[in-house]
């Protein structure tokens, strides 16, 4: 090799060596640029990104602040809707119980016997005839209030499909009717003796049209009837229908009379049946309370 190509191999070498290291650092510069570039821009990016977040992140926070208000206030109205919904249906069952104890004779619960006094202008409502069926002496007519008379057709209905020997003696007396049953049984057994058993005229429970004399098989004397299966029949049964005994041995007023029952609707007879206790023992005022229940099936 020539001398002069020798030197020329040196010199450009070198420079070519020279020429590659300054165009990578060139490279390098442009790629390190870019990447400061890229690098500005994603976090430019970023911050804008982040600011759109925390933009979001405060109006869902604010929407939620007024969701959580308006589902508070709307429970409130739902509440306070159903509050009214409840007053309305309370009013609506006084209303009805007051129309229904508007619509019931209030006489009919009262405590006669002695107490209370019904003049001779009072008729029960509604009287119809009981079917001769149901009466012992069947050329005798009898009346029962409207609203007493499925109970009763009910009751002895059950008694005869059970076996039960049962019919009826008696049912509603006028003023004038009881009147005359009165002095007849002061004629026969003096005014003394008949005090205690037999009702002066307005203070009979018969004249209400809701109460019964039973029979048995002794027929139309009354004596014996405690000693019959229709009395006991009568005994666990009767308040099923809403009748009652009024005079069980002890009483006040007058001498036991098992042949009596008087209806007082199912609620009460089934009250005083479980509590054991006797209707003209319990306070009127009590009393009274059950008359919103007196036709109740």
């Amino acid at each position: 090799m020539r001398p002069e190509n020798k030197i020329l191999i040196m010199v450009l070498v070198p420079a070519t060596l020279l020429f590659s290291i300054g165009y990578s650092a060139y490279q390098n510069s442009l790629l390190m640029n870019e990447i400061a570039s890229i690098k500005k821009e994603f976090a430019d990016k970023k911050t804008g990104l982040e600011s759109v977040i925390l933009g979001l992140q405060k109006e869902l926070e604010t929407t939620k602040i007024e969701r959580d208000g308006w589902e508070e206030r709307y429970n409130a109205e739902v509440s306070k809707i159903a509050f009214l919904a409840a007053q309305v249906e309370s009013i609506k069952g006084t209303v009805g119980i007051l129309e229904k104890i508007k619509q019931t004779d209030t006489e009919l619960l009262k405590k006669y016997s002695k107490v209370y006094f019904l003049n001779e202008n009072y008729v029960p409502s509604g009287l119809i005839a009981i079917d001769v069926q149901y009466i012992f002496n069947s050329k005798k007519k009898l009346q029962i209030h409207s609203g007493v008379s499925e109970h009763l057709k009910e009751m002895l209905d059950t008694a005869k499909a059970e076996e039960i020997n049962l019919s009826l003696l008696s049912a509603f007396r006028s003023f004038y009717e009881q009147a005359g049953v009165k002095s007849a049984y002061s004629v026969t057994y003096g005014a003394g003796s008949s005090n205690q058993f037999s009702a002066d005229q307005g203070y009979s429970e018969h004249q209400l049209g809701t109460t019964v004399d039973f029979t048995s098989t002794n027929g139309e004397q009354f004596s014996g009837f405690d000693k019959t299966p229709a009395y006991e029949w009568l005994k666990n049964n009767a308040y099923k229908y809403g009748f009652i005994l009024s005079y069980p041995k002890g009483n006040s007023y007058y001498i036991y009379e098992p042949w009596h029952w008087r209806f007082v609707g199912k609620q009460l007879a089934s009250d005083l049946f479980a509590q054991g206790k006797n209707f003209y023992d319990v306070d009127q005022r009590e009393i009274d309370t059950y008359l919103q229940y007196f036709f109740d099936k």
